[in-house]
């Protein structure tokens, strides 16, 4: 009996010592308690994964070279078929970034809408807004039909996630294309105003104010939204200096080594650069080599004769025979601990850049019948991308639209001029599947045996496919 009680008050002890222990706070990080803490953790509430490898080979900027990498984040977009890996890379790790971030968004939003001094959190809030509106804008354009205003009140949408999950498996409706863009509207309008670039140490990471612009400008283009377009581009550069903010392509990025371009594309001194983001990759590994990329003929057909009547000052390299690429992404290896050998590779990927909010701009002026506008624009951005630019010489013209493109109509000119520019400045970056969806233009992919296959219009694989996990919460998956 003496020794059950000595038993029981060993226990009791031990239990009471262990519950004041569990009791205690581990790590003062997991306590969102100061606008210092909710910052740091608007930190991971950007996507930290790529879409590039996926979203460039499925675009009509590959073909296969008939030998390289192959790998079925590339394989399998280029024959037009659910990517079957879940690495990164994938659309599946796409999507599970995307709504990583959005869980960051989600927890900071509630922490500065709880706090007794919220007014303090004003900064992070708008953060947390804008990069919710972020993460699901892009889960939308890559997981349903691409936005129609006649469809899109129909289509079925992506979850749109605004409050931190409590549970493991929780219920989700898809909704409507129509409901997400509205949500995201909804989120960046409110988010907006209350970024100060003051806040960042490095703005270049963050939703910097002209950054969370050119997310509006590239929200509004894809909506058809012109003149919202304009006002958003506009006030992204209020000094119209975009010439001053570009990519110096033929000029000092004349004068750079191959690694110190690699090294200074992606850099966050790079003004161009309005928003990077981290994430791990294989992408600047392989982007050279893949099998299924920019071959001879590619880069011709891209980077070669233009309206301007010009060279193209973009650095083309090519690895052999057929591995052409633009050097634009280095790698960051972060071994697993100091002395090992394995680890993770990490590239440094824009989100947003200048010339993006510029080419926009210049197509919402098109639509708006401002061609004159329409036409400063494309000879601004020209200014920093032909060879020994002379306006004289170079500048675009109603006439060399006309003889370039066979078309009298100058609107039809510019926009084909608008997307000519856009391909060759995002060739490798995955961006030009963007303007195949927006004016639904069929991809016809070429083997290297002389067959091809062609994408259409309309076909159920322009929207990749939601990860098979996703109907663990309700989520039904895409048509096929």
């Amino acid at each position: 009996m003496k020794y059950s009680i000595y038993i029981f008050i060993i226990f009791t002890v031990v239990i009471s010592s262990c519950k004041k222990y569990l009791e205690q706070v581990p790590d003062n990080r997991t306590q969102l308690d100061s606008p210092e803490k909710v910052a740091q953790l608007l930190g991971t509430a950007y996507p930290q994964a790529s879409y590039i490898t996926f979203a460039e080979a499925i675009s009509d900027n590959v073909e296969d070279k008939g030998a390289g990498v192959v790998l079925n984040i590339n394989l399998d977009p280029f024959n037009f078929q659910d990517v079957r890996d879940q690495n990164q890379d994938s659309p599946e790790f796409y999507w599970n970034g995307c709504y990583t971030a959005i869980a960051a968004s989600n927890q900071a939003l509630a922490t500065c809408m709880a706090a007794p001094d919220s007014q303090n959190y004003r900064t992070q809030k708008g953060e947390a807004l804008v990069t919710r509106a972020f993460s699901h804008f892009m889960l939308v354009n890559f997981f349903s039909k691409f936005y129609d205003p006649a469809t899109a009140g129909t289509d079925p949408g992506i979850p749109y996630v605004t409050e931190p999950e409590k549970v493991v498996f929780k219920n989700y409706d898809r909704k409507t294309v129509q409901y997400v863009y509205d949500m995201v509207e909804k989120d960046l309008t409110a988010g907006l105003p209350l970024l100060k670039d003051q806040a960042y140490t490095v703005p270049r990471y963050h939703f910097n104010l002209a950054a969370a612009h050119a997310f509006a400008t590239r929200y509004y283009l894809f909506k058809k939204n012109y003149d919202k377009v304009i006002e958003h581009a506009t006030a992204a550069f209020p000094n119209n200096n975009f010439a001053d903010n570009m990519r110096p392509w033929n000029t000092t990025y004349q004068t750079l080594s191959f690694f110190t371009l690699l090294a200074t594309y992606t850099k966050a001194t790079e003004v161009a650069n309005l928003l990077l983001t981290e994430m791990p990759s294989n992408y600047a590994r392989n982007y050279a080599t893949f099998r299924y990329g920019l071959s001879y003929g590619k880069q011709r057909d891209i980077l070669g004769t233009n309206v301007t009547g010009g060279k193209w000052a973009y650095s083309v390299f090519y690895y052999g025979s057929q591995d052409y690429f633009v050097p634009k992404f280095n790698e960051y290896f972060v071994t697993t601990s100091i002395n090992a050998n394995t680890g993770i590779p990490y590239i440094m990927q824009p989100e947003l850049t200048t010339e993006e909010v510029l080419l926009s701009r210049a197509e919402a002026y098109i639509y708006k019948n401002n061609t004159a506008a329409a036409i400063a624009d494309l000879n601004t951005f020209i200014s920093k991308r032909i060879i020994n630019y002379s306006p004289s010489q170079h500048n675009i013209t109603a006439a060399k639209l006309a003889n370039f493109y066979g078309t009298s109509d100058l609107q039809t000119g510019l926009l084909l001029a608008t997307l000519d520019f856009r391909r060759a400045e995002y060739v490798m970056e995955g961006l030009r599947w963007f303007d195949l969806q927006r004016y639904k233009i069929p991809v016809t992919h070429s083997f290297f045996d002389g067959s091809t296959k062609t994408l259409s219009a309309t076909d159920p694989y322009r929207v990749f496919q939601i990860p098979e996990s996703a109907k663990l919460s309700g989520i039904a998956l895409n048509p096929r």
